[in-house]
């Protein structure tokens, strides 16, 4: 005899695992399966399931009848007997199950029950807490799991059947077609196409929310959906992932989707996901159909499970940190994370902040986000899963926070912005005990604590001290060491270095990992985000300048070249040709193609607020002229002032900045304008295209090319839709960005601290200072005096600065430079050291409120600024340099290594300075690369081509006096080919570029028509 490698071998390898026996085994035992049920020895071989008969099923009810009455009985004599007054006491308690499973699902039965008359019966014993009395652990076991094979579902046609069915106490839970990968069939396809086509969804057992879920599964993978509907069903992987990918792992014991039987459908772990994990949106006054079903993706239930397991054996005053890329459902798992966590017990009385077994670990769950949806979605979850309502409340200060939990509240939800005040809570709580989550998805636009005391001095913030997320949540943990009384939770895609060492696990080489990974490139293989890379097309600007004075200036080489591209591209010419470049690309390819069935969006990325106003500017006029088939909307911070006139958001779009979101998503608005505003946290699943000018590295690329990779299934969404067009970016500079979050990311070690030793010192012996007033600062700082008593210390040592030291500018330079340096690395730092360290922690308040008033004068801006006003833009164009470009990510693990903590200052070298005409030409060399001419030969070309354009019989009437604007285009294409045509011989590497490029095409068109528009060439 060989090997069974079908599916009747996989249905008995999960029929033994889960019962002990196998059908094929009490046949050949000439054993019955009744009296196998009724051996206690056999029932505990397996899983605890029960063998279930297909024949015991009735389809028209969707019950296993035999293990209902046996349950009921068993458990519920009393409540039973008041309807067996009845002659049809059978039907009427069955009539009365399909009324509400229709009206409200099996969820709502298991668990609330069911009332016939004056009866009440309890259709499903939950899970025993370590807390729970004896009598609801004997309950639980008073369940009766089972399973049955080939179970014949429908009452139209009685040959059909489903291959697997999981029940609790007669009622079903888990449907599943099996398929067997050594036959050549598989679960992704002949599974998901069995249920989609060949399994009739209108009768009982497989409409919606007659049972939880129904899995595709073969040997290697698993699908879940928890609706059937017909060829529109949508199944979820249900893997572990491999490699960082979508898949399983090898499974030296057995088939790689073990896991399900083995440790997802044990009876505690389908008990568990019954009580916490599945849930039904909407209301009770919503229809059952309407609804949608949630079951938990594998990640998702091996998360929560993980953080609970490992508080309960390790205890309160650890950090987690969660890697689990966006489409990962970080929204469910948090809210399944909170609701769990104030229901977990000690593992033993010598836990850490253990207060006994049967006391819970946590006093209450602090959910830190910034996502209005989240608290919204917390509440209505806890309203499913507890049976006491309102133990959800907000806390925006440490005040709130112990009014909460006076209040009995047990999940308190906070901003990043408010995390300081909570963290000072926490502390100053030191008897309870917290878990907190941070949702570090949604960027938070607001200050820090630190900024609102600036301001009540006076001063103002830097402008580059601008922080994401993550810095935010380090520097409020700073304030206050992290004491034993709170666990914290952090979940990102991106971790950065110092998030690694604040919140991962330590490893025994001492580099630093994520407790938990759902990794980027397991989301886009298992189709839960689109691949924002896999489309991707950069453009190359080539542009000359020339002098405009006849002086020759000396000009710091470097500094002018950056200064010069800054110029060039923040000109409003430049942009304008970008503008309409974008246009040209955006009408024709996405609107007029009716991407995402006609609603797809755009974001336009810009380097600063002023050129985000200049490409609004354009982006109208263009379309003005094109007829306004769509508007654009902008989005910035603030107020701009531009030549003397303020602008604000709000104004210019003509609605407030709050509505900006809510507008975008109306079909008139196609395009978003931004510079930093919605580059992260911001959720449109409608856009589809980007269009970049702007310098995008690390973690800020990858979350702003993120806004693209959302799903939207009902607009067909796919990842040939998605198109980035980069003006500013390589490649490669993106795959250098992308690459360390595309798998696993860890820490290669801690950071040496040791270098604050050093600052400190070099900061002490300037004199700007003196000890005793950092002393003295700090000791009314903490007493929170007002802000006038703190100003006179800050400003005594910011005059000994300013004048009466007589620091030399690059001396000044570096004493803010180092200081700078001091408040980063100890703000990143404090709340991690081992040990205490008072005198940085003094120094760290101090410099954070001196900074701000320690004024610097760069020699050079003013000869900078001299040299902007020495040249013009002569020339601009753009060189596409990839087109359409899928960019490969390596999905190996990527390993960060700790910020450079090398102390650095103002003194980087000699400059090397070169005269204006020097740098010019290096500068034109550089980035004037379009054609193999000479830039002089191609301002004659130009020259030349335009005086033929102008000179065309065409042109006068149908270009230059023609106001309308299309028409005005199409004459101008067909005069440029007519010209162009005749030039064919003479300039031939031209006209093969001008015919096969149309990205060139599209640049020189710009140029010449508006050379063309310039008359006495």
């Amino acid at each position: 005899m060989h090997s069974q490698t079908n599916e009747q071998a996989l249905e008995s390898t999960i029929e033994k695992q889960l019962t002990g026996t196998t059908l094929e085994t009490l046949k050949a035992e000439g054993l019955s399966i009744g009296g196998v049920n009724e051996s206690g020895e056999m029932y505990r071989a397996g899983n605890g399931y029960y063998i279930g008969q297909a024949n015991h099923f009735n389809a028209q009810f969707a019950i296993d009848e035999t293990f209902f009455w046996q349950f009921l009985k068993a458990t519920q004599k009393e409540e039973l007997e008041k309807i067996q007054r009845q002659s049809d006491w059978k039907l009427k308690i069955l009539n009365r199950y399909d009324r509400m499973v229709k009206k409200y699902g099996i969820l709502h039965l298991l668990k609330k029950g069911l009332d016939v008359d004056d009866a009440h019966f309890t259709l499903f014993y939950v899970l025993p807490l370590a807390s729970s009395s004896k009598t609801v652990k004997d309950n639980f076991e008073q369940n009766k799991f089972s399973v049955t094979r080939q179970l014949r579902y429908s009452v139209d046609n009685p040959r059909e059947e489903i291959d697997m069915v999981l029940f609790v106490n007669g009622l079903p839970l888990v449907t599943m077609e099996l398929k067997n990968q050594w036959t050549g069939q598989n679960a992704r396809v002949h599974g998901q196409q069995q249920y989609k086509t060949q399994r009739d969804t209108t009768q009982p057992l497989l409409q919606f929310a007659r049972s939880m879920v129904h899995f595709a599964v073969d040997t290697d993978e698993a699908y879940m959906t928890t609706k059937l509907n017909g060829r529109s069903t949508f199944f979820l992987p249900f893997n572990k992932g491999n490699n960082h990918g979508k898949g399983n792992p090898t499974n030296p014991l057995g088939h790689k989707t073990a896991y399900l039987w083995e440790e997802v459908f044990t009876r505690k772990s389908l008990a568990n996901i019954i009580q916490h994990f599945v849930r039904l949106d909407g209301t009770k006054k919503d229809t059952l159909n309407s609804r949608t079903l949630f079951f938990p993706r594998y990640h998702q239930m091996d998360v929560v499970r993980g953080i609970l397991e490992h508080a309960s054996k390790v205890g309160v005053g650890q950090t987690y940190l969660i890697q689990h890329s966006a489409g990962s459902g970080k929204s469910n798992s948090i809210t399944w994370a909170a609701y769990q966590l104030i229901e977990t017990y000690p593992e033993n009385e010598s836990v850490p902040g253990s207060r006994g077994i049967d006391h819970p670990l946590f006093d209450s769950v602090i959910v830190v986000t910034d996502r209005r949806l989240l608290d919204k979605q917390l509440r209505d979850n806890i309203k499913e899963f507890s049976e006491v309502k309102n133990i959800v409340a907000p806390a925006y200060s440490s005040k709130e926070l112990r009014d909460s939990l006076e209040q009995g509240k047990k999940i308190i939800i906070t901003t990043i912005q408010k995390f300081p005040f909570i963290v000072e809570g926490i502390a100053d709580l030191s008897d309870k005990r917290f878990a907190v989550i941070i949702d570090e998805a949604h960027s938070s636009q607001s200050g820090t604590a630190h900024d609102k005391m600036n301001a009540a001095m006076g001063q103002q913030p830097d402008a580059d001290e601008e922080m994401d997320v993550q810095d935010k949540i380090i520097l409020a943990m700073q304030a206050r060491k992290m004491r034993g009384n709170a666990s914290y939770m952090a979940f990102t895609a991106t971790p950065k270095a110092i998030t690694l060492e604040k919140f991962g696990m330590q490893q025994e080489d001492g580099s630093f990992k994520p407790f938990h990974l759902y990794s980027m490139k397991q989301a886009i293989e298992e189709g839960f985000i689109l691949d924002v890379l896999a489309n991707y097309t950069t453009l190359k600007s080539y542009y000359e300048i020339e002098k405009s004075i006849e002086d020759n200036p000396l000009f710091d080489t470097g500094k002018a070249q950056k200064k010069l591209r800054a110029f060039v591209e923040q000109h409003q010419q430049t942009i304008h040709t970008k503008a309409e470049i974008i246009l040209d690309h955006f009408i024709p390819q996405i609107v007029n193609q009716k991407r995402l069935k006609g609603k797809a969006k755009a974001m336009v990325v810009t380097q600063s607020i002023e050129s985000a106003i200049k490409y609004y500017k354009s982006l109208t006029r263009i379309l003005e002229d094109k007829g306004n088939p769509f508007k654009v909307v902008i989005a910035f911070s603030g107020t701009k002032t531009i030549d003397g006139i303020d602008y604000t958001e709000s104004e210019m779009n003509g609605f407030a900045d709050k509505d900006t979101a809510d507008k975008f998503n109306e079909d008139d608005y196609r395009m978003l304008v931004v510079a930093n505003k919605y580059l992260t946290g911001f959720d449109q699943p409608k856009l589809c295209a980007m269009y970049v000018d702007k310098k995008l590295q690390g973690v800020m690329a990858v979350q702003a090319l993120s806004r693209l990779n959302r799903s939207a299934d009902k607009l067909g969404k796919r990842t040939e839709d998605l198109f980035i067009l980069d003006f500013f970016n390589s490649t490669d500079d993106i795959k250098t960005s992308f690459d360390p979050f595309y798998t696993a990311t860890s820490l290669s070690e801690a950071t040496d601290v040791n270098v604050l030793h050093e600052l400190k010192n070099v900061l002490d012996e300037v004199g700007v200072y003196e000890w005793a007033e950092v002393e003295n600062f700090n000791e009314l700082f903490f007493q929170k005096v007002d802000a006038e008593l703190l100003s006179p210390i800050i400003d005594t040592a910011a005059e000994r600065f300013k004048t009466e030291l007589d620091l030399e500018e690059e001396d000044k330079a570096d004493f803010k430079i180092k200081a700078k340096q001091f408040v980063k690395i100890y703000g990143q730092m404090a709340s991690i050291l081992e040990f205490e360290m008072l005198p940085w922690e003094k120094l760290f308040w101090f410099l954070k409120f001196l900074i701000p008033k320690l004024p610097i004068t760069d020699p050079n801006i003013d000869g900078m600024d001299e040299l902007l006003n020495s040249v013009d833009l002569s020339t601009y164009g753009l060189e596409r340099v990839k087109l359409n470009h899928s960019i490969s990510l390596d999905d190996s693990e990527s390993q960060l290594d700790p910020q450079n903590p090398s102390p650095r200052g103002a003194y980087g070298g000699e400059e090397e300075r070169d005269p204006l005409e020097l740098i010019i030409q290096s500068f034109n060399e550089r980035w004037f690369q379009g054609w193999e001419a000479t830039p002089d030969d191609q301002r004659l070309k130009f020259i030349s081509l335009s005086k033929s354009i102008q000179a065309h019989p065409d042109f006068q009437t149908k270009v230059a006096e023609n106001h309308d604007a299309q028409n005005k285009d199409l004459a101008f294409r067909k005069i440029l080919d007519d010209v162009m045509s005749k030039q064919r011989k003479q300039e031939l590497d031209l006209y093969r570029l001008y015919a096969k490029d149309e990205t060139f095409y599209q640049a020189f068109f710009d140029t010449m028509k508006r050379m063309a528009s310039v008359s006495g060439l």
